[in-house]
């Protein structure tokens, strides 16, 4: 071996010797720097080890051994840059690539980040990395676990911690207690029906956190949230210590007053076992077997005594609807969650050392069975660092990136994770869905009626329950109902629609797909040996693929394929290729959700063991995997048709597989909406550029049932029915500005015309936004092809665009959707105005008046029921296509391209053939649009690239909006200078 002495290694040198090499305290090998810890502490790294992956991405692992293990990575993605790089030792080992330094104190192993200019980045902290070893309970294993070789059962649980000062943090997933800013914050994350976790964050200081760790993590307080009488001392509402007082009136007034020695009825454990196993933090005492819970009023009471003057951080779960009080003041706001599937919200109270504060829960439980459950989070010194837990792993693995913004931070994380392909021209269209299509009729029927009424489109959805009551996973339709689905899918295409389709990894026993999976020992056998039957009719046994596994993926494709793709579509008639096919997949339930309301160790065993390993490792990448099993299925199938997924769970990389993550069966209350806002914006900045929701809310309070049913019967709107209404006004208003515009939920049906008639403001401003939506489309499918290329981000919190302006740091309800459009949605009911911040770095137009605004001030702005504030930033430029039924129904050959002065703008067009991978081989176009404000002068530049069906002539209709002259939106005849344009460069004065 070659030995070299040096104070500092050019790695230019090394990449042409390509050899390994060693200096006093370290080793390099490739693009590897090895450091030894010499003053390791027990529970601390021996090893830390830098990789260079390219010019401002630095990769850190750490173990408490004295040797890496070998492992293969779910989120990375195979890296080949070779960058130049330096190291230089001292009492540090300093790694310096071209736009980001890591510098490895030698005796404690901390690292320190630099950007390319020496400024401190980011910090470890002085103990930054602990380990504990971690060896899997047998219980979290299940009945396989004797399938678990030892090595598997044993790893590390590790805590990440950084110092921070002023800075904002993003990312983290998508998560439901309408908070942004997650600096100080606390997080757990694991996978779940409405929350999507992502082990990645982006900072407001310019950089990004990503760790390759796919087990159950903590963001902020390492610790788990406990019982009220583990944090505080309790007391009942008489003043006697040691536990509340709970008080249950039934709705026929009996009532049962009894001690509470805590609030955690959270659980649903299928058997008397599970419940004698669980853990004193995750207990389940019975609620009271005498009263029925449908209709009863709950009021737990007493009084909490703080140890330390602290905030305190609580964690409040619940299904019904819900209050909660501390100190004589309401802290929650009434909530609602249906009995089937509860929800969590966070909260945070101050409270002073030794002073008895009141605590007050109202609960109203909705359903035979319900949840309720309160716990607080012990103070925690270290809130305000940045703080990662990883409850279990082989390493501790995490990725640095360094950049000027958030896009180019985003960017390297998918350079780490994989890149987006182009999804689907159509995608970016109305979806319309409802829980559920019954019938082929139903569904070819209402695509119809949205043709007769002229509302465009593109998409209808089948949800699940269109194969035979038992038979759940056999991909195969229940022929009474849906006679010839081919015939369907080919009459929703001959309509210029499309077809998605729900698939869950979920199968029957008495399946023939779950005995192909199962003779392969593919399918998890928890919820079999526990006989867990579900919901449907008298309730079926099954459970769910090991998707981990590469052979039960190909074969789950196969049986996706044989029945639903190619299998199915032999029948058709269609002479295209492509347009006989279900054009894209529904995967719900990816979690995977083998049962609800299940403790997390029960819900690992439900879930495992994996082909790679204990659930408890991998607890948190299954929709990665399962994405990954369709995804390249289908392109080995038909290799030119674009896949599409829409997955109920999310994972880090999951971009690759062209897959998009809505946020689950949320409810159909205004705090709801708020809450998705908040969601899709960290989603979004967790790197992950397509997200939905259910637009309107999954789960409809019984009031607004009642209300549609009364309406139906008299023609009478009543109170409930104008808030149902409104509220899905608002919604759909939302949705417009978000990646995906999809509506769905349970009844009432959510066709507008069956949600209002066409005279009603609820039905009027809907079709006024869908229209403006598929006018939009230039825009839309131009961000679409950013997303692939230039790694662009559609729904922006306002810090990616306006960092430096300390106010949008956590404004949680306006966003950028794209380079110009300011989204400011209303989401309280009877809003008519709302306060809009307008970001102090440029000036601002009012979407449909064109009226200008000053940058760095918030007003009150109007806000109607038919329309929510939208603005546009300065320098803008946004191209409006013509008006359309769906996304391909005639290409945009006159562009009205509305210019807003006052900076130079630019914008550059995207298009292709919106529905194969042709664009892979280089077959699409661009157009380089800019705007120089001082002349006046719009440029178009010369068209790079061409395509099939390409428009070789076309024209645009330029708008000049002035802050001297504004022009309110017109989309049918904008006075403007018409540009005749032919792919060659062009010029005009405004």
């Amino acid at each position: 071996m070659l030995m070299i002495k040096l104070r500092t290694i050019s790695l230019a040198l090394l990449s042409v010797m390509a050899t390994v090499m060693t200096a006093t305290d370290y080793t390099v090998s490739g693009q590897y720097v090895t450091i030894p810890v010499k003053e390791a502490k027990e529970g601390g790294a021996q090893v830390v080890r830098l990789q260079v992956v390219n010019d401002n991405i630095i990769r850190v692992q750490a173990t408490p051994e004295n040797k890496l293990p070998e492992k293969q990575s779910l989120i990375i993605v195979k890296q080949t840059q070779a960058p130049k790089f330096t190291v230089t030792d001292g009492d540090e080992v300093c790694v310096k690539a071209a736009r980001v330094e890591a510098r490895v104190d030698k005796k404690t192993g901390g690292v320190t980040f630099y950007d390319a200019n020496g400024k401190v980045l980011l910090k470890e902290s002085k103990k930054g990395k602990t380990f504990k070893p971690f060896r899997v309970p047998d219980r979290e294993i299940g009945v396989d676990v004797a399938k678990v070789p030892e090595a598997q059962r044993n790893g590390l649980s590790w805590r990440l911690l950084f110092d921070s000062k002023k800075e904002a943090i993003y990312g983290l997933g998508q998560h439901q207690s309408e908070e942004l800013n997650m600096k100080g914050l606390n997080e757990d994350l694991f996978q779940y029906n409405t929350k999507v976790s992502v082990p990645f964050i982006l900072s407001s200081k310019n950089y990004g956190l990503l760790w390759d760790s796919y087990s159950y993590c903590r963001w902020g307080n390492p610790e788990e949230y406990v019982q009220l009488g583990k944090a505080f001392k309790i007391y009942d509402k008489q003043g006697r210590e040691g536990h509340l007082t709970g008080t249950y009136t039934d709705k026929n007034g009996k009532q049962i007053v009894r001690d509470e020695d805590s609030i955690y009825y959270e659980f649903d454990c299928p058997t008397t076992s599970q419940l004698a196993n669980q853990t004193e933090s995750g207990g389940i005492k019975n609620l009271p077997k005498d009263i029925k819970l449908n209709g009863a009023q709950v009021v737990y009471e007493g009084f909490i005594e703080a140890p330390q003057d602290k905030q305190y951080h609580f964690i409040l779960y619940y299904a019904g609807y819900i209050k909660v009080y501390i100190g004589g003041k309401e802290v929650v706001a009434e909530r609602w969650r249906t009995a089937w599937n509860p929800n969590t919200y966070k909260f945070r109270k101050v409270l002073e050392k030794g002073k008895r504060y009141q605590l007050r829960i109202e609960w109203r439980p909705d359903g035979d069975v319900s949840y309720c459950g309160l716990r607080v989070a012990k103070p925690n010194k270290q809130q305000n660092k940045i703080s990662i837990w990883s409850e279990m792993a082989k390493d501790m693995d995490y990725y640095f990136i360094a950049g000027e913004n958030a896009d180019e931070i985003i960017s390297g994380y998918r350079t780490l994770t994989g890149k987006a392909p182009v999804y689907p021209k159509w995608v970016l269209g109305f979806w319309q869905s409802r829980e559920r299509y019954k019938t082929s009729e139903e569904i070819e029927n209402t695509l119809a009626e949205f043709r007769k009424r002229q509302i465009p489109c593109d998409n209808i959805v089948q949800d699940w329950n269109y194969w035979k009551e038992d038979q759940w996973g056999s991909h195969q339709f229940e022929a009474s109902r849906f006679p010839n689905p081919q015939a369907m899918i080919d009459s929703v295409h001959q309509m210029g629609g499309h077809f998605m389709i729900s698939v869950w990894p979920k199968f029957y026993c008495n399946t023939e797909n779950y005995k192909a999976l199962d003779a392969k020992g593919w399918m998890y056998h928890q919820a079999v040996v526990d006989d867990i039957h579900d919901w449907v009719g008298p309730g079926y046994v099954g459970s769910f693929y090991d998707a981990y596994d590469a052979g039960a993926r190909k074969l789950f494709w196969q049986q996706m394929d044989k029945n639903l793709y190619t299998g199915l579509s032999k029948s058709s008639s269609s002479k295209s290729s492509n347009s006989k096919y279900i054009d894209a997949w529904w995967m719900d339930a990816s979690e995977p959700n083998v049962r609800d309301c299940t403790p997390m160790w029960y819900r690992k065993a439900l879930s495992g063991p994996t082909a790679l390993g204990t659930t408890t490792e991998y607890f948190n990448a299954y929709s990665i995997v399962n994405a990954d099993a369709i995804y390249n299925g289908q392109r080995s199938v038909n290799p030119n048709q674009r896949v599409f997924l829409l997955t109920r769970s999310g994972f880090a990389g999951e971009q690759r597989y062209s897959t998009a993550t809505w946020s689950g069966d949320i409810g159909t209350r205004w705090e709801d909406m708020r809450a998705q806002m908040t969601a899709g914006l960290n989603y979004s900045m967790s790197g992950l550029p397509f997200w939905g929701m259910d637009q309107g809310g999954f789960c409809v309070e019984n009031r607004y049932m009642q209300a549609q049913s009364e309406y139906e019967r008299t023609g009478v709107e009543n109170e409930d029915l104008k808030e149902w209404r409104e509220l899905q006004a608002r919604w759909s208003q939302f949705g417009t500005f978000i990646p995906l515009f999809r509506v769905h939920g349970q009844w009432p049906l959510r066709e507008i015309w069956n949600l209002a008639p066409e005279n009603h403001p609820c039905y009027q401003s809907f079709v006024y936004y869908d229209k403006l939506r598929y006018r939009l489309m230039p825009y839309l499918y131009s961000m679409a092809g950013w997303v692939h290329l230039k790694d662009y981000t559609m729904m922006r919190g306002l810090i990616m665009d306006f960092n430096g302006d300390w106010q949008v740091t956590n404004i949680k309800d306006q966003w950028m959707f794209g380079p110009a459009l300011m989204a400011c949605p209303v989401a309280h009911y009877k809003a008519r105005n709302r306060s809009v911040y307008f970001p102090k770095q440029t000036g601002w137009y009012n979407l449909y008046s064109g009226e200008y605004v000053e940058g760095g001030q918030s007003l009150i702005v109007d806000a109607p029921y038919e329309r929510i504030p939208v603005f546009v930033r300065e320098g803008s430029i946004i191209p409006f296509g013509p008006e359309i039924q769906y996304s391909d129904e005639k290409p945009a050959e006159l562009i009205n391209l509305y210019v807003y002065a006052g900076k130079d703008g630019q914008f550059m067009l995207y298009e292709d053939e919106g529905v194969n991978y042709n664009y892979e081989k280089g077959k699409y176009a661009t157009i380089d649009i800019t705007y120089d404000d001082s002349s006046k002068t719009i440029t178009f530049g010369k068209r790079n690239g061409q395509f099939n069906g390409m428009l070789k002539q076309r024209r645009f209709n330029v708008v000049l909006i002035t802050r001297e002259q504004p022009k309110a939106l017109n989309m049918e005849n904008p006075e403007g200078k018409l540009v005749q344009y032919n792919g060659k460069a062009v010029s005009i004065q405004l």
